[in-house]
């Protein structure tokens, strides 16, 4: 068999073999070269104008380019004080898909799920956990994300978990994003990862994605400065800071990742709603 008949049906083998074991990665070949057409916003990058009018604020958002929002309890419920007819009314009208919400999901769970279900959400997010003090900690909180998980999949939405840096910092040689990995059920668990919070960790957001295909179906998209002695401090716009989006937006399809959401927490030279006008016209250029 010559040398070029040989090296065909290897990599004619290798294909064949990828798309059974990497299915994402051929899933995602449609995607090369296109725009991104669909990303979303996390409307606690608005909070206040979200807290003085919600829904002129979500209105304004749309103009903006952003068909899928996520929300967060603004001490007015995940739905803002609207009752579910009327928030799906005005998704409808300004077109947008109400994906998710940063909720207390430890507390009242039942009814916040029968509303997110109401108006078509896919996800209720544990926004925040807090650092833990030993791996057995973290295994136990990976036990209450699958209890949640449950009670969500009863109500045909899923449960996902937010990271901070806490999560990528090491715990008795153990990495506590890892325990939460390893410890939740994928039928009940997924996790939005905050790409810029495993960046100032240290970590590459990609890499990590491609660790656990299939599992982390959200992220959190926000830009980082150069680095500073403040970690928490280095959130710029995107497109002005140190991490490359346009790859890892286009390569983590291949893994999984399907909603790219928008987070943006500091403000400098700029205000909130300009900052997001700013973001979308970024994203919306963007060739992935």
């Amino acid at each position: 068999m010559n040398k070029q008949r040989r090296k065909f049906l290897q990599v004619g083998s290798m294909l064949g073999l990828g798309a059974a074991i990497f299915p994402f990665e051929v899933a995602a070949r449609s995607f090369d070269a296109a725009k991104l057409s669909k990303f979303g916003i996390q409307l606690y990058s608005v909070k206040e104008e979200m807290a003085k009018d919600a829904a002129a604020t979500m209105r304004k958002l749309a103009e903006f380019g952003y068909k899928q929002f996520e929300g967060f309890d603004g001490g007015k419920g995940i739905l803002w004080g609207m009752q579910p007819a009327e928030c799906k009314t005005l998704l409808s009208d300004i077109g947008v898909d109400f994906v998710s919400s940063h909720a207390n999901v430890f507390k009242d769970l039942d009814s916040q799920a029968e509303q997110a279900a109401a108006v078509g959400m896919k996800y209720l997010i544990c926004p925040y956990y807090g650092a833990q003090k030993t791996v057995d900690d973290w295994k136990k909180a990976a036990d209450k994300f699958n209890e949640a998980g449950a009670t969500l999949k009863s109500h045909g939405l899923k449960f996902a978990y937010h990271n901070h840096d806490y999560t990528f910092k090491m715990l008795d040689g153990q990495l506590p994003q890892d325990i939460l990995m390893e410890n939740t059920d994928p039928e009940l668990v997924d996790f939005e990862l905050d790409m810029y919070w495993s960046y100032v960790a240290g970590y590459d957001p990609l890499e990590y994605v491609a660790k656990f295909p299939g599992r982390f179906k959200l992220c959190h998209v926000k830009d980082a400065e150069a680095a500073s002695s403040d970690a928490h401090d280095r959130g710029v716009l995107l497109g002005t800071g140190e991490i490359v989006y346009a790859d890892i937006i286009k390569k983590s399809k291949k893994y999984g990742m399907e909603y790219f959401i928008v987070e943006q927490e500091r403000f400098v030279g700029t205000n909130p709603l300009e900052a997001a006008a700013k973001n979308a016209a970024y994203l919306s250029k963007l060739k992935v």
